[in-house]
């Protein structure tokens, strides 16, 4: 309901322009990345193999004041196993949230040690009335800043950050 009411507000306000890029800063869309993460799910399986762990159902991922949630989670471990998250990877419905920021996509991949998050599939960002969507976002919870490529659409509120 949140991406219909969006999208109906971009549209009444002139559609969307056109662009390659655009890079703005997002203040409260931000996480500790050193802080632990937190996930709870309705399943897990785990493939040691691969060092990968998959969480189906109602994922919630928590790190600090960020909250990631999904349909599904692959958790993929760097070296040293299970103590080191590498990336996260989430598909369907993706929503993550981080003080007043809000972002929504059909995927989105957490690298953990840079801190950045890519979102795909009718991405959006937005700060209070202030909105950006895209095919593509990464944002940079280390430094609060956001890039959005594709078809680049925005709507800025005049008197806000």
């Amino acid at each position: 309901m949140l991406r219909a009411l969006i999208l109906t507000g971009l549209l009444a306000l002139g559609g969307a322009a056109p662009a390659l890029a655009q890079t703005v800063t997002f203040g409260g869309m931000r996480a500790d990345t050193s802080a632990p993460v937190e996930v709870t799910a309705d399943s897990l399986r785990v493939d040691q193999a691969t060092g990968q762990a998959v969480f189906t159902g109602n994922v919630l991922i928590g790190q600090g004041d960020m909250r990631l949630s999904a349909a599904t989670v692959t958790v993929v471990y760097g070296d040293g196993g299970q103590q080191r998250i590498k990336t996260l990877d989430a598909s369907g419905g993706v929503t993550l949230v981080s003080g007043g920021d809000a972002a929504e996509a059909g995927a989105a991949v957490y690298d953990i040690e840079s801190g950045n998050v890519v979102l795909t599939g009718d991405a959006i960002v937005t700060r209070g009335d202030s909105v950006l969507a895209g095919d593509r976002i990464e944002v940079n919870l280390k430094d609060g800043t956001a890039a959005v490529s594709g078809r680049v659409r925005s709507v800025l509120q005049p008197g806000q950050n």
